[in-house]
């Protein structure tokens, strides 16, 4: 017989609280992402302390991918495709640059034994952390190296940001504009979230998309903002959380010590290729900033590989051109989810030759 249910849902309570305490705890610090990263934190716990192993409900962690592919979606509009308009050849070929140079970093991440192509790759893709993660292990890469790794580049990112925009470019916080308040109705939204998410779930699956339940309701979603549907409206982000917070219970309790230990020996060489790719991204944000006549902050915030709404939010305090600098961090994401399936398979294929 099986473990009496009551254990079984002490257990679960337990490590869900700890992940909503986690994520709280990062959140009042400052940290990006702190709802998924709450859940790996809380998971991770829970998997090294207890010899027994937990799983996160299949349905949920479908509901969870179908939320984040809604918010990922609602990103586009009409306003930031004109954003691209004039400058649409330079900014795409930066864009493709982003993911050759985050492919070569993923791959100088092999010469630590045990990463495979594919891990390597997912872990240093340059936009789209949160996706990425939420695709890693239907695509075949290890998604614990794929989350700790993406993390940390985030987190650096974040952190390193408004330094370097203020001493390196020059940027005056507080000199943008005040940010407006509002937003979509809670119940509007949550209608948005649930129509675009089953139905592009549905979709998704006819067409046999690879990460259905991800890329389906992100596709629908923007669909719908590009038709001029639902402009303006947004996932709650309470149920955004929610979503964020399932898919970081879900790597977290797949942890091992022996996965931790392999994850701590490769973070060095990791923190040296994350360091690297950033500097490189700042130089093709130099090469944008040539192309387009756009002024050097907005070319470094526009390929900055990663932590999308601290850029946005720094775009905006600074004064810089943050539709510009949107559109071209949306157009990177949208390029890195839909092209990692294609990578992954190609990788694939080259390590099984």
């Amino acid at each position: 017989m099986g473990e009496p249910r009551g254990p079984r849902l002490l257990d679960a309570g337990a490590t869900l609280t700890g992940a909503v305490a986690a994520g709280l705890l990062l959140g009042v610090l400052g940290l990006p992402s702190p709802a998924l990263f709450g859940g790996l934190l809380a998971g991770l716990v829970r998997a090294l302390a207890f010899g027994r192993r937990i799983a996160v409900p299949a349905r949920a962690t479908t509901s969870a991918q179908a939320v984040i592919g809604v918010a990922m979606g609602a990103l586009v509009d009409l306003a930031t495709l004109r954003a691209l308009a004039a400058n649409w050849l330079p900014v795409l070929l930066v864009t493709v640059g982003t993911l050759a140079l985050s492919l070569v970093a993923g791959q100088a991440l092999r010469l630590r034994r045990g990463i495979t192509p594919v891990t390597g790759a997912f872990a240093m893709i340059a936009g789209g952390a949160s996706g990425i993660i939420v695709m890693a292990r239907e695509l075949g890469a290890d998604e614990r190296m794929v989350a700790v790794l993406q993390y940390l580049r985030v987190l650096l990112i974040v952190v390193l940001m408004p330094v370097v925009a203020t001493t390196v470019y020059g940027a005056s916080p507080g000199s943008g504009p005040a940010a407006a308040g509002g937003g979509s109705a809670w119940a509007t939204g949550l209608l948005f979230t649930v129509g675009c998410g089953a139905a592009g779930l549905v979709l998704g699956r006819l067409v046999r998309l690879p990460v259905a339940a991800l890329l389906g309701p992100m596709l629908v979603a923007a669909g719908l903002d590009l038709g001029g549907l639902t402009t303006g409206v947004e996932v709650p982000a309470l149920v955004q959380n929610a979503a964020f917070l399932v898919i970081g219970l879900q790597v977290g309790i797949s942890f091992t010590r022996a996965s931790l230990r392999t994850i701590g020996r490769a973070l060095p060489l990791a923190l040296a290729v994350i360091v690297v790719l950033i500097l490189a991204s700042a130089g093709l944000g130099g090469v944008l900033s040539a192309a387009t006549g756009a002024s050097a902050l907005d070319g470094y915030l526009a390929t900055t590989p990663g932590g999308l709404y601290a850029v946005l939010a720094t775009a905006t305090d600074s004064g810089a051109d943050a539709t510009f600098v949107l559109a071209v961090q949306v157009l990177r994401l949208f390029v890195m989810l839909l092209s990692a399936p294609l990578v992954a398979r190609v990788l694939r294929r080259s390590a099984s030759d």
